[in-house]
């Protein structure tokens, strides 16, 4: 059974088509990233996922349990942590969780409670009022509401934004250990390493649809060879190595290159023509593909 059905779904917000006809299954126990641009639709479909949003057409279900007809039991089988900030700020860390399980019937669910916070650093902060918590902290809190009952089924919203380095290592570690007992993850996610070092299948949406669905190592695999990144001291790229650059914008934005080579033997004559034209380079690289690039090349090709 999947975890997530989602089935031609489709949502208007008047003459914005959210989400023209998405289609996915996330299957039970995947780490699933769900990529796009700003206004692909990746929260709108969270929401509905979700039951906070109701599609125009299409159903979507967890478990088995669709997310409209069957919404209690859809529920119970899904953690969300949102993008936003969302706190009450007259409860301590520990009242805010204990009132998250009372919302799932959850009783004398201190023991895990006490295993979420340690997980995420919160054990210090159990009796701090929320409205005293930074904004990092105030985000494990939110990842704690969300895994507090335990749920088969996890949604990350980006989970990252703007927080720090500890805070990441720390929900990803705690995060991957669950995804190894069996819980599915869902994962949207701006940092595109992160979703290549976690996710094993990744969609990616534009407009409102999803334009590329495959396995992370097949994705990166579109894209063919290596590319020779560059940094000139002095002198402009050559018209000859023009066609090359993998970013256009990289043509107007400075001193620095990336180009496509699909062999080590390419580099030496690159090499040869920037001699030629007298450009001295202050640092190159040769790096593989990654999933940035493949994401930059699907978006600029789907129009």
């Amino acid at each position: 059974m999947a975890s997530i059905r989602i089935n031609n779904v489709e949502k208007r917000y008047g003459a914005l088509h959210a989400l023209a006809g998405v289609s996915l299954s996330i299957e039970e126990g995947e780490f699933f990233g769900l990529l796009g641009p700003n206004g692909a639709g990746k929260t709108t479909l969270i929401s509905i996922i979700a039951g906070l949003n109701r599609a125009d057409a299409g159903s979507v279900s967890i478990h088995g349990h669709d997310v409209v007809a069957d919404y209690r039991e859809a529920r119970k089988r899904l953690g969300v942590v949102p993008q936003e900030l969302v706190f009450d700020p007259f409860f301590t860390v520990r009242e805010t969780l204990r009132m998250q399980s009372g919302y799932f019937g959850l009783k004398n669910n201190d023991q895990w409670i006490d295993e979420v916070m340690h997980h995420l650093d919160l054990t210090g902060k159990a009796d701090a009022n929320m409205r005293s918590l930074s904004g990092g902290m105030k985000r494990r809190v939110l990842v704690a509401q969300a895994l507090v009952h335990k749920p088969p089924v996890i949604v990350l919203d980006e989970p990252t934004a703007g927080v720090d380095v500890e805070l990441r290592q720390t929900l990803w570690k705690f995060v991957s250990r669950l995804n190894r007992e069996g819980h599915t993850v869902v994962l949207t996610t701006h940092y595109l390493e992160e979703a290549q070092a976690l996710c094993n299948r990744i969609a990616m949406l534009k407009a409102g649809k999803v334009v590329a669905l495959d396995s992370t190592s097949a994705l990166i695999k579109r894209i063919s060879g290596s590319q020779l990144v560059l940094r000139l001291a002095r002198g402009a790229l050559p018209d000859a190595l023009k066609p090359l650059v993998s970013h256009p914008d990289e043509l107007v934005s400075g001193n620095k290159y990336t180009l496509r080579v699909n062999e080590y033997v390419d580099v030496e004559p690159i090499l040869a023509t920037l001699r030629e034209s007298a450009v001295v380079i202050e640092d190159m690289q040769l790096q593989q593909a990654d999933l940035e690039d493949v994401f930059i090349q699907i978006m600029e090709g789907e129009k």
